[in-house]
């Protein structure tokens, strides 16, 4: 909870202090959320900047500041806002959450470590690939591969765990490249 110094302007904290309450419910009431307390010292700041403090020491004075403090924090706000969206409306497919599409030599390379994985998923041999498949890519449960196999539950976890090492293998050799 922000308090003003009591020492340079006594009549201006002692009068901010009487009215802390009051100021705080009209920040709020203008929108300022959770932000009141930090306008609330923003406020203070600038009351104890003023030219004359024996003016400022008016209620009228202070809501005329918190009012203008929120002004200024809407204009802020909403030019943050333009400006976001003019830097959105520059970036392809960024307003409707589309991805741009991949450069040439992205493509490339994401063709080239699927090739890896595809390897080393085909050196596992068929059983093993096809776990994998089917675990990974359609979301099957183990205990339903188990019996779709006519392996144990453990057989499936061992598949897997070998097809997970293998495919980390690749992973790593094609980032070392």
């Amino acid at each position: 909870m922000f308090e003003p110094p009591a020492a340079p302007n006594a009549p201006l904290a002692e009068a901010f202090l009487a009215e802390r309450d009051r100021l705080l419910r009209f920040l709020r009431a203008r929108g300022a959320g959770e932000a009141a307390e930090d306008l609330l010292h923003e406020l203070w700041l600038r009351l104890s900047g003023a030219a004359d403090p024996e003016a400022a020491a008016g209620i009228g004075y202070m809501m005329r500041a918190a009012d203008r403090l929120m002004i200024d924090r809407y204009r802020a706000e909403r030019q943050s806002r333009l400006r976001d969206k003019a830097w959105a409306d520059t970036q392809p497919g960024l307003a409707d959450n589309i991805a741009p599409a991949p450069g040439p030599e992205r493509a490339i390379a994401a063709r080239q470590q699927v090739a890896a994985i595809e390897a080393a998923l085909t050196d596992l041999g068929p059983r093993a690939a096809a776990i994998f498949r089917r675990h990974r890519v359609d979301g099957i449960a183990q205990r339903d591969i188990a019996a779709e196999f006519g392996v144990s539950l453990s057989t499936v976890e061992s598949d897997l765990r070998r097809a997970y090492a293998r495919i980390l293998e690749a992973r790593k050799a094609f980032d070392e490249v």
